[in-house]
């Protein structure tokens, strides 16, 4: 089994939008706790990691109703938080790593035999995440999000480059999720088997710091 770096593919993607309970604000709290609304504040330095939700897949595909293009089972990621400013307020992280599972990666494209790798180019990434549940991720300045897909073909490997300007994506407390609903991408080189856009979807949970579930206020 090959794990490769993945946004926030990026991957950071099967409909996964689901309903999403608005975090709870705490006036006295920081935005990041653990154990449980207004609970213990995640301390700047923490590491917060989160696989995809049980039984969903995060998918990458050409369109943003549609459901051709590629499809994981198995994907992760890692980030650093950097600051935890009291409630209400916008705390920030650092995003380290996504990696995927390319052995858990299939593809429906037309000419296409599977998927090599998925590689998030120009980490870290800013991750900022607010008290109403928005997040956002950024590029460094200067930079771009990037990633990168190499495709298996009957002509031999491809590599379909896309990026993004930011992605946006919400956070809910009902089950410690952050969701990812068709974010875009926009293919900046490869083939013509390689999409001209790429829809990014996925639900990550739970989102935990030393094993305990993260709760936004």
């Amino acid at each position: 089994m090959r794990t490769r770096t993945l946004l926030t593919l990026a991957g950071t993607v099967a409909a996964l939008t689901l309903p999403l309970a608005a975090p709870a604000s705490a006036a006295d709290g920081a935005v990041l706790t653990t154990g449980s609304v207004g609970g213990t504040a995640v301390a700047a330095g923490e590491v917060l990691t989160a696989p995809l939700a049980s039984g969903t897949a995060a998918t990458f595909y050409s369109s943003a109703t549609g459901t051709s293009g590629i499809s994981c089972t198995s994907s992760q990621f890692t980030a650093t938080v950097t600051d935890n400013p009291s409630a209400p307020g916008t705390a920030t992280e650092s995003v380290s790593a996504h990696t995927f599972n390319a052995a858990s990666c299939t593809t429906n494209v037309v000419g296409v035999l599977g998927v090599t790798s998925i590689t998030v180019n120009n980490l870290p990434y800013s991750s900022a995440v607010g008290s109403d549940g928005s997040v956002t991720v950024t590029p460094a300045a200067g930079s771009t999000i990037q990633t990168t897909v190499v495709l298996r073909t009957l002509l031999g490997s491809i590599n379909c480059v896309y990026q993004a300007p930011s992605l946006a994506g919400t956070a809910s407390n009902a089950d410690n999720t952050i969701n990812f609903a068709a974010a875009q991408f926009t293919k900046v080189s490869g083939s013509s088997l390689c999409f001209a856009n790429g829809y990014f979807t996925a639900k990550y949970a739970p989102v935990t710091s030393s094993g305990e579930a993260v709760y936004v206020n």
